[in-house]
């Protein structure tokens, strides 16, 4: 079965656009583990919790089934980059001490996954997988963007996009759960740093291959009209965190 591609043809785009997660949540995931000496971010797209995680983990292996996110990464010394379904692991049996999903989980075969990190996870090695919903910014901006995400692009989300409105509830992970805190993105934008990260939604993107247009056409005026003449404002994500302890 071939992976469920919805972001290797605008790899690029999507690198520049998606918030940083903050580094609180890699500090806190590497004091969780017994030893900091292999860390797998699989699903990593461009590379970016890789990134975080290479100033705490000796090693960080990063891998993605898009050859073109791959591309996108920026290199490190102490990350190995790899094109690699996150069903199939090429890695050694019991020699991970963390493994990470970021904002990724709900496009994989979640048993074929959960299996290949029983088998490379070490003993009391930590499962960490976490994904945002849709972001706030004030009343009248969310209410258009509510608009565009329900009534323009609700029949071209993937379906798997209910596994993250859902907060990942209906999914049985296999390590024995730790408490974790709570996290929250956050970040200043303009109005286009927020319609660049808009642009990088699968749904835009498979709305615009269906019917060859732009849906973000649909609201931009709008949105310009209610963002008035502030240059930025805060934009924030609701973090769904998992951490479990193999």
């Amino acid at each position: 079965m071939g992976f469920k591609d919805h972001f290797s043809g605008h790899a690029q785009s999507y690198a520049a656009a998606r918030p940083q997660y903050p580094d609180e949540l890699f500090a806190f995931l590497a004091n969780a583990c017994a030893e900091r000496s292999l860390a797998w971010d699989c699903g990593t797209g461009n590379g970016q919790a890789a990134r975080s995680l290479m100033a705490y983990f000796k090693r960080v292996i990063a891998t993605d089934a898009s050859e073109q996110q791959i591309a996108q990464a920026t290199p490190s010394d102490n990350i190995d980059y790899a094109v690699m379904r996150a069903e199939a692991p090429s890695l050694e049996e019991a020699t991970l001490d963390l493994v990470v999903v970021a904002q990724a989980l709900h496009w994989f075969d979640v048993g074929g996954f959960f299996a290949g990190v029983d088998r490379v996870l070490k003993k009391q090695g930590i499962l960490a997988v976490w994904s945002y919903g849709l972001h706030q910014v004030d009343a009248e901006v969310d209410a258009i963007v509510h608009h565009l995400y329900q009534q323009i692009l609700g029949d071209y989300w993937p379906p798997e996009r209910c596994l993250v409105e859902r907060g990942y509830e209906d999914i049985q992970f296999p390590c024995a759960a730790i408490d974790a805190p709570g996290i929250e993105l956050e970040v200043n934008w303009s109005l286009d740093q927020l319609l660049a990260y808009l642009m990088s939604w699968s749904a835009v993107q498979r709305y615009m291959l269906a019917l060859d247009e732009n849906p973000l056409q649909l609201v931009t005026d709008e949105l310009t009209r209610v963002w008035g003449a502030a240059a930025t404002k805060k934009v924030s994500w609701p973090v769904t965190l998992y951490v479990g302890r193999k």
